[in-house]
């Protein structure tokens, strides 16, 4: 049998598991909703799709997914820039991992909606969800930098230094490609770590364009219909921006850079 097909039979096989598994959901969300029969408390899934259809292609909706498109976008690249970094002194260096540890500790100790009430205090609406993605992301970005650092092949690294090779050559040739699959995983979990905490930030502080606001102000209406289009609607940008991701990691490693 051609290799292309046997490669395509897993594929077709999840697909298929998938699509049954979503066909369940909706049955069971169905039979939920006619059993409760008030649409304010559990409104069915096609009373949804149709507030849905006619809420997405509007302005306001579209400004509103911009806006927390950006808010994600930044966070997410704060923490991962930052949390490179910090994570890889942390793993080169003791005495950087001994100062950063407290810290890390405190920030995951920390209860999100209390690093959302602060940010409330310091922070213009627009960057709240920003600062509380960001550091609820940072943590996960620096452990798996630093656990990363620490991957590299320590007869590799005391060669390395016998034969005097230049640091930049080490961290380049040595300790990066060693820490590739821990920076992908944290990156990961960082991506879709920083779209619930912004959404979360954004029902909170209320920013002008956002789809935190849209479900909080459909909250307030009591329509509940509308609150569960906006939460999917941040369902939807969250699975779509980390199919993105994995996509270009996988063409990252095939291509090993």
């Amino acid at each position: 049998m051609h290799p292309s097909i046997e490669s395509k039979r897993p594929r077709f096989s999840r697909l298929l598991v998938a699509s049954a598994a979503v066909l369940l959901f909706l049955l069971a969300w169905k039979a939920a909703a006619e059993a409760i029969g008030k649409d304010i408390i559990l409104p069915p899934p096609e009373r949804v799709l149709g507030i849905a259809s006619t809420l997405y292609p509007t302005k306001l909706f579209l400004d509103a997914l911009a806006g927390t498109f950006l808010r994600g976008l930044t966070a997410f690249g704060f923490s991962v820039a930052v949390g490179i970094a910090a994570g890889l002194a942390a793993g080169i260096w003791p005495l950087v991992d001994a100062v950063l540890a407290p810290f890390l500790t405190l920030i995951r100790a920390t209860p999100i909606l209390a690093l959302i009430l602060l940010a409330l205090l310091w922070f213009p609406s627009g960057f709240v969800p920003i600062f509380s993605a960001f550091l609820m992301a940072f943590p996960v970005m620096a452990t798996s930098a630093a656990e990363g650092a620490r991957a590299a092949d320590s007869r590799l690294l005391e060669m390395a230094s016998l034969f005097r090779v230049p640091r930049r050559s080490v961290f380049f040739q040595l300790r990066l490609p060693a820490a590739a699959p821990q920076l992908l995983a944290g990156a990961r979990s960082a991506l879709g770590l920083s779209w619930k905490v912004v959404v979360a930030g954004e029902v909170l502080s209320q920013p002008l364009h956002a789809l935190g606001t849209g479900m909080q102000n459909a909250r307030v209406m009591l329509e509940t219909g509308q609150v569960f289009a906006w939460a999917f609607a941040s369902v939807i940008l969250c699975g779509l921006t980390e199919w993105v991701f994995n996509r270009a990691a996988k063409r990252t490693a095939r291509h090993g850079l």
